[in-house]
């Protein structure tokens, strides 16, 4: 997205909304969109926080504490996240900042006085990284001031030790991850919990939900053993229910945060959930799953007869075939000491180290058996180490067993009492499919120290269509996670998110004699996303970032103040009229292809008119490229260049996509951040998919290649009338290749179908 503002509302937010919102704010705007029941929301977006921390000046010092930070150490990580998290919340909100905050607020105060705070890190909530629990959330917050400060602190919580820890531990740059804020009305629910839509260990077609009393926190930190259904999907039935006593709830306390009591005991043993509940439930996690394509992990609450979702991220912890040969225990009854719930498959055995308190984690060595009442993310580095994790409370969905399954470690739940009857150094065996705690060595450890791995996931056959189908990609960190799709290739890789992510302007290395360290660092983003799709297309698109974002980065102090950013100083246009800015990405693309990156693909952005085309063209000419021997191409978002597309196959393009985010609102007229009429917004208007019909037949009539890179080429209605008027390739998102690459399959032997039954006259 760009262009984009501090404040956006769920309606203006979609899916590919990441780097802007953040995953959780992203998955609620998509939800809403859907029309699954999403209390409503506005989002404090990553590029408010961003100017937050260029106006007060803190993106340096920042950087300096973080700058080989050796994580592993806990007492340098420790003291490290503390002064950063007190950089941040001492900073000065900028007034103008609070103003539209404020706003914004008093607007979602018509739905309901009480909000929750909720950080949503641009990193997080991706399908192979679970960052859960990793930021702050802060619920029950009433009036302003509260939520400047609930706001402040969850920016403060992406520097946190656990999120500093996890960051680094799964690849991802201190610096590319910024956070954005949901501010959501509170639903003060009865009871609420979490749900899996499919079986989060092998993916079979049982929902796993879980609930207790009061707020979801509850259930989400494992503070509580909460009620567990299974609902079979094939029969749409509960084919099984465990009750537990549900001691503790977690409820709202007066105007900021919330507090835990003790359940009455009449109601601790009460099963929370009819079976009319499950399967409404159950429902809507189908709905997400098949909007999404993957399974789901969601929140729910609910008040009356009335169910909300709070949120909805991918499972990320599904095995898939199992190829490798699973380990057994042999042992008899006699020797089971404890029996809980099974959340992570593996069997591990070892040493017993009992954690109670987050202080307890350095005395943790390689291969200990963890037990502990409950875990929370504090604990996530020494729960790297264990091999196997045993807790007193907590679900399928509690934060010991995402983590466990995310790492693959053998983890038991819900147990009660293995605090109280387990030992430190006690040496005991655990079966986190089962659930089954032994007594001593049952099986023997692996040879290396660390998580059990029982099982290798197989990748999924690949399903073969005339139409290449690609993938999206916004940054380098989600390279590998794209190719493991089997997508042809990339039908957009956005550079200005690796640019964006270096907080300088090209301007500021330009001003500052640091243009090779401009081009080394585009250049090695680049490269890893070439890497990973080798003697496939990876196309590029040259540099889109409008004003108002560069205006917040380090050089963008001069950058003019436009009234309307999408339609101003942008794209090719800016690249023109900047030589030296432009000159910085040809330098870096002509390095890719002397390294024999014959697969890199260049697409230019905003064009309106082939003269820019070919203006271009030439400056990488004179850059010393060999312009007949390399793939140049562009984006068709303007209704202009849609219809001048022949112009342009004559002017000498390779290829050409479709942004049809831009297409559609510029062409008619609707602005898509603009909520007075986003519900005007119609991607297949007749003018729309005329202009891109025009463009397609056009594109296959010059035999150039003709693709799809917006938004739309992750819906499959919208894909199966592309492949009908006969577009070459589609590029979806991460999460919609399965469901795009099969769309794509049954319409092409749809058409075939059709074909011969016309010819034969059947």
């Amino acid at each position: 997205m760009t262009g984009v503002p501090d404040i956006l509302w769920l309606e203006e937010i979609r899916k590919e909304d990441i780097p802007s919102v953040g995953g959780k704010g992203a998955s609620l705007g998509e939800m809403a969109s859907i029309g699954l029941p999403v209390p409503p929301a506005f989002v404090v977006t990553s590029q408010a926080f961003r100017r937050f921390l260029v106006q007060t000046k803190l993106e340096e010092p920042l950087h300096e504490l973080l700058k080989s930070l050796n994580v592993d150490d806990n007492e340098i990580l420790e003291s490290a996240a503390k002064k950063a998290k007190e950089l941040v919340n001492r900073a000065k909100m900028p007034d103008d900042l609070k103003k539209e905050i404020s706003t914004a607020y008093e607007k979602l105060r018509r739905s309901g006085e009480i909000v929750a705070a909720r950080s949503s890190a641009t990193a997080e909530d991706l399908p192979d990284a679970s960052f859960a629990g990793q930021q702050e959330t802060v619920l029950n917050i009433k009036g302003i001031e509260n939520l400047l400060n609930a706001i402040q602190t969850c920016w403060a919580s992406l520097y946190g030790a656990r999120a500093i820890y996890y960051r680094a531990k799964q690849g991802f740059d201190h610096h590319t991850v910024n956070i954005a804020v949901v501010v959501q009305q509170l639903i003060p629910s009865e009871k609420a919990g979490v749900l899996f839509s499919s079986h989060p260990v092998t993916g079979e077609l049982l929902t796993i939900i879980e609930g207790s009393w009061g707020l979801g926190e509850s259930v989400v930190s494992g503070a509580v053993s909460p009620d567990k259904y299974v609902f079979d999907r094939r029969q749409e039935r509960t084919i099984d229910r465990l009750i537990s006593p549900k001691i503790i709830e977690i409820v709202p306390d007066g105007n900021y945060g919330t507090i835990t009591r003790d359940v009455e005991p009449s109601r601790q043993e009460v099963q929370i959930l009819s079976d009319e509940e499950v399967k409404r439930l159950s429902t809507y996690g189908i709905v997400s799953e098949e909007h999404y394509g993957v399974p789901q992990d969601m929140e729910w609450a609910i008040v009356g007869d009335k169910i909300f979702i709070l949120q909805s991220r991918p499972i990320t912890t599904i095995k898939g075939v199992v190829t490798a040969k699973k380990e057994t225990v042999t042992a008899s009854a006699d020797s089971v000491i404890l029996q809980g719930q099974g959340a992570s498959p593996g069997i591990a055995c070892g040493p017993v180290i009992i954690i109670e308190d987050v202080r307890d984690i350095g005395k943790v060595k390689e291969g200990d058996i963890m037990i502990t009442r409950m875990t929370n993310p504090d604990m996530v580095p020494a729960m790297r180490k264990v091999a196997a994790i045993v807790t007193d409370e907590g679900g399928m969905t509690c934060h010991a067993a995402i983590v466990s399954r995310e790492l693959g470690t053998p983890a038991v739940v819900g147990t009660r009492k293995a605090t109280q009857i387990l030992s430190d150094g006690q040496i005991i065996t655990v079966d986190g499919e089962k659930g089954l705690i032994y007594d001593g060595a049952i099986v023997q450890p692996p040879a290396a120290a660390g998580p059990a791995q029982t099982t290798v996931a197989a990748a999924p056959a690949k399903i073969i269509t005339a139409t290449s189908v690609k993938v999206n990609v916004s940054m380098p960190e989600a390279a590998q996670r794209a190719a493991a799709t089997g997508a042809d290739g990339v039908g957009l890789l956005r550079i200005e998110h690796l640019i964006l992510g270096l907080n300088k302007t090209p301007n500021w290395y330009i001003q500052n004699h640091r243009e090779d360290e401009f081009i080394s660092e585009l250049m090695n983003g680049i490269k890893v996303v070439l890497d990973a799709f080798p003697g496939k297309p990876v196309w590029v698109r040259t540099l889109d970032a409008p004003t108002d974002e560069f205006r917040n980065m380090q050089g963008g102090e001069n950058e003019p103040i436009e009234h309307n950013p999408m339609l101003g100083w942008r794209g090719i246009r800016r690249d023109l009229q900047s030589p030296a800015q432009f000159r910085l990405q040809i330098d870096t693309f002509k390095r890719l292809w002397d390294l024999g990156y014959d697969n890199l693909g260049i697409m230019f952005p905003m064009v309106s008119h082939p003269r820019e085309f070919i203006l271009a063209k030439e400056q990488f000419r004179q850059a010393g490229v060999d312009v007949e021997n390399v793939d140049l191409g562009v984006m068709i978002e303007i209704p202009a260049s849609a219809v001048l597309i022949e112009d342009f196959i004559k002017a000498g393009i390779r290829f050409a996509s479709f942004g049809t985010n831009d297409l559609i609102q510029y062409t008619i007229a609707i602005d898509r951040n603009n909520e007075n009429v986003t519900d005007m917004y119609w991607p297949k208007h007749p003018a729309v998919l005329a202009l891109i019909d025009t463009a397609i037949q056009a594109c296959r009539k010059g035999g150039v290649e003709v693709s799809i890179c917006g938004q739309a080429g992750s819906e499959p209605d919208m894909v199966t009338w592309l492949v009908e008027h006969g577009i070459t390739s589609v590029s979806s998102n991460i999460d919609a290749i399965a469901k795009i690459r099969e769309t794509v399959a049954k319409t092409e032997q749809r058409i075939i179908l059709d074909a011969a039954r016309k010819q034969y006259g059947c």
